[in-house]
């Protein structure tokens, strides 16, 4: 297979793009321009598994992917034969006198043979044909093996040699030879073949005429042997009269592509689902192939044959009833149809969908009422159903609503809200139940808690504090924020709103995990207010707010390096503490760079922990099950679709914030052209581009080598196997070795700063060690 690639200014903008070439779910190449005019071709040899191959252009925003031509020649499954494919590398016309390339006709394969010589190399040829050993299967043509190089000096060694830019790169070598010269009776030409000085083959006497193929049945170096530096010697036998020779010459890469396909069953459904509604997305090939790129709003999982586990389609401009071929979908886990104008009925089949936990029909125009088996399955947990916004449809049916399988008569709306930004995830009760729920004071639970550990403050009081609520610090999954003095000690007042039922159980759980956990960096609960309808906690005041604010770009200011890693330091700490420092250990569930909020001396302190959850590690248990919750960009992708909640979760949400720490990008794309902050970092870092990938406000001001290092950790965090992801233990100590490897800088630029004066070498080391940020 061969691609080609001639930019040729085509768009006029003058921009030579870099783009990367996917086979199936495997690099390539990536295809990188040094000058407009200039054609880039790429060869692979590849045994297919079936009769269809999927060729991927992938958009790494460094200009608009392109291809110029794409050609498949059929070769005979005796020649190249490895055990993995090749990836072209060199093929060499040796010793041509006239310079020219050699393809098709010439070649039957349409190989391209490229002219090579070297000067300490002459050149010998015949007109003559010259035909293939019986048992050579690779058919060179006379036009590439009429000439060969020879070594002026016949005593000498003809050499060849490169260097790879990985020393783990391995190669086959293919070495054609013919004797073009008809040697006379006291004429010998015999030769030894040895690699990295070490024997290969031999002693060898090309035949008049007649091509013979010497090569590597196994790939060079061998594993335990790597080395950069590859040089073949063709070296004269004692007795030759005549110097070696080389005719061609070829060398491949040693890759592994694989050449994954979706199931066939789903990429039929999305295809029809494509034709029937007219989407108009980038849904060209395979939906799940190259799993690092599924088509746009499309999720997959990870089997040899992919399947479609997440399909969202909200806001697509859809219309029309919602298509049966979704049902074709057999694995799917989430459906996002809201946001539509999609019409008629909700269709029964959609219950029948085995795997679907998540519906999402929110904001169309449906009518009639929700099928019962839906409701049914909404109500005992089942499934998370979405209906909220479609006027003419019927959300609850008497004989479906009104009762769970406990068989108690309950009122239940099944619709899932979003709070907040949150996946809040659960079963809202009526408005009627929380108000009566407010209004009951607790006697024995949460109200005894509170008043046996901390301080209770009227509701006079908290006015008096609050100045009338006068200033808003933000808003909370359960009600405002607001800003208060108390004998001149700043303070934060979270009130629960009346109207907000998932918000009373994020504060009873907030509450519940205050009280037994304690850490310098988790926030500090001061006092609680229980008084009638007016619930509320006081919180220890942060005066810089959370650390989203900063990673602005509005930001005036900007965070240095050192103090990105303290903060993310801290961050790491409370988390370790949860897992590790609390029995049971407790999860977060939301950690993000909003929930990390900085005092005066910007020390980091993890707040909001109102989804939370704690579980017995007894015995074998290592995950609890809980219906999902977190904010979506953070939220741990296995969670979402097992339900099977680990400390493991809390490891990705906080390596999305590390990456956000690095580089200041926003966590989910702006626009349909960006990739989300995983997928960009992934890229940038594959291609080693660690200046590309951290905040460019730094200006170069940090050790490279502490950024390259926070990177890998925050990827090892993000790892879609939960099992390759580090604990918190292990990320702390990791971030301990980033923030000394800084502070070494630091140090040294000190020390070449030294000739100043006395008072400024102790400003800045006063200023380095401090725990806040230096003056600036």
């Amino acid at each position: 297979m061969r691609a080609g690639f001639l930019y040729g200014n085509y768009d006029g903008l003058s921009k030579l793009p870099t783009f990367d070439l996917y086979f199936g779910d495997s690099l390539w190449t990536t295809v990188k321009f040094t000058e407009e005019s200039i054609e880039i071709t790429t060869d692979i040899i590849h045994v297919t598994s079936n009769n269809q191959v999927q060729i991927c252009l992938v958009n790494t925003n460094n200009g608009t992917p392109f291809i110029s031509s794409l050609e498949f020649r059929p070769l005979p499954s005796e020649t190249y034969v490895s055990s993995s494919s090749l990836l072209y590398h060199s093929r060499l016309d040796m010793g041509t006198t006239t310079n020219n390339s050699y393809r098709f006709p010439d070649d039957v394969y349409d190989r391209f043979w490229v002219p090579f010589n070297f000067g300490q190399w002459t050149s010998i040829s015949t007109t003559l044909e010259i035909k293939s050993d019986d048992n050579d299967n690779f058919q060179l043509g006379s036009g590439v093996m009429g000439t060969a190089a020879v070594q002026i000096n016949k005593n000498e060694s003809l050499r060849f040699q490169w260097e790879s830019e990985d020393e783990t790169t391995q190669y086959h070598i293919y070495m054609h030879f013919a004797e073009v010269e008809n040697l006379q009776p006291n004429q010998t030409r015999g030769f030894n073949i040895t690699y990295n000085g070490q024997y290969m083959y031999g002693p060898f006497s090309p035949r008049y005429l007649i091509t013979s193929t010497i090569y590597t049945t196994k790939p060079i170096p061998i594993q335990n042997q790597p080395t950069k530096t590859h040089q073949f010697s063709i070296v004269p036998v004692e007795n030759s009269t005549l110097p070696p020779i080389l005719n061609a010459m070829e060398s491949y890469i040693v890759i592994d592509l694989s050449q994954l396909a979706s199931n066939q069953g789903d990429v039929d459904a999305i295809k029809n689902i494509k034709s029937t509604y007219g989407i108009i997305k980038d849904w060209e090939g395979d939906p799940c192939v190259p799993r690092a790129y599924p088509w746009e709003g499309i999720d997959c999982s990870n089997e040899t044959a992919p399947r479609i586990w997440s399909l969202n389609l909200s806001s697509s401009g859809l219309g029309g009833e919602i298509s049966s071929y979704i049902m074709n979908l057999e694995m799917i886990q989430t459906l996002d149809l809201s946001n539509n104008n999609l019409t008629g009925n909700i269709p029964t089949f959609l219950s029948t969908l085995k795997k679907l936990k998540v519906l999402k029909l929110d904001n169309n125009k449906l009518t009639g009422t929700v099928p019962s088996e839906l409701i049914t399955k909404s109500v005992d947990g089942s499934l998370l159903l979405s209906v909220q916004g479609n006027q003419n449809l019927d959300a609850c049916q008497s004989d479906s609503c009104a009762k769970k399988k406990s068989g108690k008569n309950n009122v239940v709306i099944p619709i899932v809200a979003s709070i907040g930004g949150l996946v809040a995830i659960a079963a809202i009760a009526t408005s009627i139940f929380w108000i009566i729920k407010l209004k009951k004071k607790p006697q024995n639970g949460l109200g005894v808690l509170l008043e046996s550990k901390k301080r209770q403050f009227t509701y006079s009081e908290v006015l008096k504090m609050t100045n009338n609520f006068e200033r808003v610090l933000g808003k909370g999954g359960f009600g405002m924020v607001y800003y208060g003095l108390i004998n001149n000690v700043q303070v934060a007042v979270k009130l629960l709103s009346q109207a907000s039922g998932q918000g009373y159980q994020q504060f009873q759980a907030e509450v519940t995990l205050l009280l037994r956990a304690h850490h310098k960096n988790l926030t500090s609960l001061v006092g609680y207010l229980n008084e009638g309808n007016h619930i509320g906690l006081i919180y220890e005041f942060m005066a810089n707010g959370n650390l989203a604010e900063h990673l602005s770009e509005k930001s005036s200011h900007v965070l240095s390096w050192q103090d990105r890693l303290r903060i993310a330091l801290d961050a790491a700490q409370g988390l370790e503490y949860l897992h590790d420092g609390c029995k049971p250990p407790i999860i977060h569930r939301d950690v993000k760079t909003t929930n990390i909020l900085l005092t005066e001396n910007f020390q980091a302190k993890l707040a909001d922990f109102g989804l939370s959850k704690s579980f017995q590690t007894e015995g074998n248990n290592t995950h609890m099950s809980t219906i999902v919750a977190g904010t979506i960009g953070y939220l741990d992708p296995e969670y979402y679709k097992s339900n099977r909640l680990t400390e493991k979760s809390d490891v990705f949400s906080f390596g999305v914030v590390l990456l956000e720490i690095v580089s200041c990008k926003p966590v989910r794309p702006l626009t349909e052209s960006e990739a989300h902050i995983i997928k960009w970092v992934n890229s940038m870092a594959a291609r080693g581009d660690i200046n590309g990938i951290i905040d460019r406000r730094l200006d170069s001001n940090y050790e490279v080598n502490s950024v390259w290092k926070a990177v890998e950790i925050a990827i090892t965090c993000v790892s879609e196997n939960p099992g390759r992801r580090p604990s918190m233990n292990q990320v702390v100590a990791e971030l301990k070795n980033c923030l000394a490897i800084e502070l070494e800088r630091i140090r040294e630029n000190q020390a070449l700063n030294s000739t100043d004066s006395s008072m400024n070498t102790m400003s800045i080391v006063l200023d380095y060690t401090a725990s806040h940020p230096s003056a600036r």
